[in-house]
């Protein structure tokens, strides 16, 4: 039990560090090491180097590069006028008091056209910071308007998503992404419905007289002189990011085959390429270039006067969010390697009912490591066959094993230490004591759409 403790108090300590607004790239380090040190002091310093250091390398080593860009696609948005653009046509096709809904929405097909839920944060916050000042809603709410559209059904439930969280479950149940429709469409249903009415009920329940707020940080600005644009012409480069994100998945395999090489006269030998685990990468990264150029095709003259500013903060933007997020993801891999971690392991193979197992393993280990592919690969890879016989025996198909695995994956991941909570708050400007209550609120009832799968399923048999 003394395992147990250590790992809860490594949790707890970084969950209330992020809470107050301390550092995570420094209190990361501090609760994982001190975790390993009352554990095995003598493992303390091979630890931080081979696990936390490691772990933290790789997340930047492949991440970083998307970070980066789409924080430029982001501030250019903002600084060619597209967002305002953007914004004004919504608020007269829809009323500037469905704003909530509107984000949600741009949120949803982003996300759902594969583009990274990271570049999404990016992308969006131009266009939502914009709409909710001009309809008059706090700021403090838009996090969880972002997260609603962003983290939760999209990335999980609704069937063929592209999302890392949909593609893991395929390997271990051998189903696509496309496993359990009904299922994942009910799950999703009842996200978007509780979810948007949640947070509207909190705009209406707004202070008399609270607006989108004052002494706000990191706020988009509107360069001056700035002229009006079309709105099809405004949401040119988000279309040109999804389908440049679609096209290239797509394409990059057949320019890259099976054992291919790369030979340049420096190399001592051919470098191999190993194109099948950086696709959705490369075609995230090859998209948000063709997003930006085309921003730059249509907006370089009201770009080029503000641009060397722009893309400074927007660089110190993806540093922050980029390693706060490599920082979660070492924390993570250091509490998997903790014997305590491996007695929650244990002790959720016990729960009887192989949906219901699965569902709780893959949430709690998801929020213990505060990454969603985290920990459904962490609790995939030790306990799917014991899900998969359980299933068999029960006459339970792989595809709504898949299913839920997927949508757990996107329940209490989001914890105040999530790394994706983290890069929303910095990139909003805001703090987890102003805007973690609606996060929390929006992560419940993501969890709760799992259980309702479940029940649908065990009552009717649809899938």
């Amino acid at each position: 039990m003394t395992g147990l403790f250590i790992v809860v108090a490594a949790l707890a300590f970084l969950m209330l560090a992020a809470y107050r607004g301390y550092s995570v790239i420094l209190c990361a380090p501090i609760a994982a090491m001190g975790a390993v040190l009352l554990t095995d002091p003598s493992a303390l310093a091979p630890v931080f180097s081979g696990i936390f250091m490691e772990r933290m390398a790789g997340f930047a080593k492949l991440y970083f590069p998307v970070f980066l860009l789409g924080a430029v696609f982001g501030k250019l948005i903002e600084l060619s006028g597209f967002s305002r653009a953007i914004v004004q046509a919504v608020l007269r096709l829809i009323g500037a008091e469905r704003a909530i809904m509107a984000i949600v929405l741009v949120c949803a097909v982003l996300t759902y056209g594969g583009v990274s839920l990271f570049v999404v944060v990016f992308a969006v916050y131009p266009f939502a910071a914009e709409m909710f000042r001009q309809g008059g809603i706090p700021k403090r709410l838009m996090p969880g308007a972002i997260a609603l559209g962003a983290f939760t059904f999209t990335m999980t439930a609704l069937p063929g998503t592209p999302q890392i969280q949909n593609i893991i479950p395929t390997t271990f149940f051998e189903t696509t992404t496309w496993a359990a429709p009904w299922l994942g469409l009910i799950g999703a249903a009842f996200t978007l419905t509780a979810g948007v009415s949640y947070l509207e009920w909190r705009r209406k329940r707004a202070a008399a007289g609270e607006t989108y707020g004052t002494d706000l940080r990191n706020e988009p600005a509107t360069p001056p002189g700035e002229r009006n644009h079309h709105p099809l012409i405004a949401l040119l480069p988000l279309v040109v990011v999804g389908v440049a994100n679609y096209l290239l998945t797509r394409w990059i395999p057949g320019w890259y085959p099976a054992g291919s090489e790369v030979a340049l006269p420096g190399l001592p030998k051919p470098m191999p390429v190993n194109a099948e685990d950086q696709v959705a990468l490369w075609a995230v990264m090859g998209a948000l270039i063709a997003g930006i150029v085309t921003i730059l095709l249509f907006s370089f003259r009201a770009i080029k006067a503000h641009f060397a500013e722009g893309s400074k903060s927007a660089v110190s933007g993806a540093l922050l969010a980029s390693m706060n997020t490599a920082a979660e993801y070492g924390f993570g891999g250091v509490i998997a390697a903790l014997p305590g971690f491996l007695l929650v392991a244990d002790a959720l193979k016990a729960i009887p009912d192989p949906l219901v197992g699965e569902a709780v393993a893959v949430t709690s280990l998801a929020g213990i490591t505060g990454s969603a592919s985290g920990g459904m690969s962490i609790a995939l890879a030790a306990m799917a066959q014991t899900f998969i016989d359980s299933a068999n025996a029960a006459g339970i198909p792989m595809e709504v094993l898949h299913r839920i695995a997927a949508m757990a994956s996107g329940g209490m991941d989001t914890l105040p230490h999530n790394g994706a909570v983290i890069t929303l708050l910095a990139v909003t400007g805001l703090t987890h004591r102003q805007s973690y209550g609606d996060i929390f609120a929006i992560t419940m009832i993501s969890t709760l759409s799992v259980f309702l799968a479940i029940a649908v399923y065990y009552l009717t048999g649809i899938v």
